[in-house]
């Protein structure tokens, strides 16, 4: 806290003030005994510590600044309880009578005033209630200055913390005043508001954020939270989530302090904390078959460009992986990687999924309105699988994000910009339904920039290896304290067997062989009964007609989907969803098989 010290010169203006008034040598100590200020025959004193500095002594200033009150030495020689030159014989004061500085109920220095001659110890002695009357005066002067120092002190503590507290925040911060001029401004506002901080303080918050809300505050004193606002001023687009807290005042509120992040950081910090899933690399897509390290290499030269990329293949080759494998090398890979099944949700609720709503745009739409999928991937990727599902009024509204690379969303009319890659995905032929009329020939183009094929596991049997010992090192530590064994007529079988579920079909398969077996070998026992009743249906082939044996493997695999899953409304949708076919799709192929009970 502030003392006598830091108000040093008005300590000594006091002092040449009561001297001349007084006509009374004057000095004044503080709470450590050191001299602040003194007259003429004391100044060379100042900066001295006087009775040795022993605040706990029993000379006379240390007893005052104990006991609070005043004193009057009448005969500071003969006293030896006076000073240190009274024990030693050189007190050259005949008279003397201090007085306290109170602060705040404490002591924080003593007014000394001698006589060093007759005249002035005979004015001194006879006048001293007069004397100490004006000495508490010149105290309470003294105590006003020094509270003055105290909440200057603590006013700029308090500006070094909140300083510190404004920097410290992830977010844009600003304060205002009650005219809305700016008063606080931390460097991520600085950044967002793209100016320096000496830039924006002490001007009109209207002047570079028009129209901004955050003023009507100033006259309501409503607080709002986190409220998406978007503003164009001159070239520069703001797009940002704000609160305002009003700062309360007598009738009105007397400022505001304002905190805000740009959109996109809001979008990124909402999928740092919602996708968890592992992030992949080209390295992590396993086999080395010449088909697909052709198609590896591919997407990997493209994925350096900005280019809509298409990926085609069967349901179950990884195309979600090579699109993450794609995101991850590329120059978006610091930005989200959001991926949405455009076959899996609802045609009702797709729209406002991919391009969010405004508040109110529909019954149980939040009030608050929400962001889409484009929105959210807004400076990464967005990956749309099972494009093919997507209904035609909103292959319309894809094309024209496609084109101009903005979106509205649903209730809305505001065109909000988006800088996103867009993979998409889809395991149906799109050139046979651009014949039939189910998908448009411009959307099309517009997202078969390039082109990538995943071929299907049956045209690249070499992969099944390395594949296989892949999944049965990840599946087999969950279960086992080592890696299991695999007899070589398993992984005979394994490669006979066609895989129409892909790599999924295949994970699927180790899977279970791991959890069948109980010892540290797999063996044929172990293995789907439907690959190996395929293996003793290859040997019959000759004799079984072929539809056939297409409609036994259906039966065979069916039934072994709904004896994993179960049979209720619930299982049939899971079922529907790994297969990746419609749920009535699903129950006719059950009534013609008869496994609908």
């Amino acid at each position: 806290m502030a003392g006598l010290l830091e108000i040093q010169s008005t300590v000594q203006d006091v002092a040449d003030a009561i001297s001349a008034a007084l006509g009374i040598e004057v000095e004044i100590v503080n709470d450590k005994l050191t001299v602040v200020a003194g007259s003429s025959h004391y100044r060379y004193r100042v900066g001295q510590k006087l009775e040795f500095g022993e605040v706990r002594g029993n000379f006379l200033y240390a007893r005052t600044l104990r006991s609070k009150k005043p004193s009057v030495i009448t005969d500071p020689a003969g006293d030896p309880s006076y000073d240190p030159s009274s024990l030693s014989g050189t007190t050259k004061e005949l008279g003397e009578i201090c007085s306290p500085i109170l602060f705040e109920g404490q002591a924080v220095g003593v007014i000394g005033l001698s006589a060093l001659d007759e005249p002035q110890r005979e004015q001194l002695l006879d006048k001293r209630d007069a004397v100490l009357n004006f000495l508490k005066h010149m105290g309470r002067l003294l105590t006003a200055k020094l509270s003055e120092a105290v909440t200057m002190e603590r006013l700029t503590t308090l500006s070094r913390e909140l300083a510190v507290v404004l920097e410290t925040i992830h977010e844009g911060a600003l304060a205002v005043n009650a005219e809305g001029i700016v008063t606080h401004c931390n460097s991520n506002a600085a950044q967002l508001l793209k100016a320096r901080a000496e830039e924006i303080i002490s001007r009109p918050l209207k002047s570079f954020w028009d129209s901004a809300q955050a003023l009507e505050v100033l006259k309501t004193g409503q607080p709002y939270t986190e409220r998406e606002e978007l503003y164009h001023t001159g070239q520069r687009r703001l797009h940002f989530i704000v609160s305002v807290r009003p700062i309360p005042g007598d009738k009105k509120p007397v400022g505001a302090v304002i905190s805000f992040r740009d959109i996109s950081e809001a979008r990124r910090l909402i999928y740092d904390l919602s996708d968890h899933r592992a992030q992949y690399t080209f390295k992590d897509i396993i086999g080395g078959s010449r088909a697909l390290k052709r198609v590896k290499e591919q997407a990997l030269q493209v994925a350096g460009g900005n280019s809509t990329i298409l990926i085609t293949g069967e349901s179950g080759t990884g195309k979600e992986i090579f699109a993450r494998a794609i995101h991850g090398a590329s120059s978006w890979e610091k930005g989200p990687f959001i991926s949405i099944n455009c076959g899996a949700i609802p045609e009702s609720l797709l729209e406002s999924e991919l391009f969010g709503y405004e508040g109110g745009a529909f019954t149980g739409a939040r009030k608050e309105g929400k962001a889409g999928k484009f929105e959210l991937a807004d400076g990464g990727t967005i990956f749309l699988d099972e494009i093919g599902e997507m209904p035609l009024h909103l292959q319309v509204k894809l094309l024209h994000v496609l084109q101009n690379r903005e979106v509205e969303r649903v209730g809305g009319n505001k065109k909000i910009p988006v800088n996103v890659r867009i993979i998409a995905a889809t395991n149906r032929d799109l050139e046979v339904m651009l014949q039939e009329g189910k998908f448009r020939k411009d959307l099309y183009f517009r997202l078969s920039v390039i082109p990538l094929h995943i071929p299907p596991l049956k045209d690249r049997q070499e992969d099944i290896p390395p594949l296989v010992n892949n999944c049965l090192e990840k599946y087999s530590l969950m279960t086992h304290d080592q890696p299991l064994k695999l007899e070589a007529d398993v992984m005979e079988r394994f490669l006979q067997y066609p895989w129409p579920g892909n790599v999924r079909e295949l994970e699927n398969a180790v899977e279970y062989c791991v959890n069948m077996t109980g010892g540290d070998t797999i063996t044929s026992s172990h293995i789907p009964p439907r690959i190996l009743r395929f293996g003793e249906q290859q040997k019959q082939m000759s004799a079984l007609d072929y539809k056939a044996l297409i409609k036994n493997y259906e039966r065979d695999l069916l039934a072994e989907y709904l004896e994993r899953y179960g049979t209720s409304y619930r299982s049939k949708m899971a079922i529907a969803r790994d297969l990746n076919i419609s749920r009535a799709t699903l129950y006719r192929k059950l009534d013609e098989l008869g496994l609908s009970q």
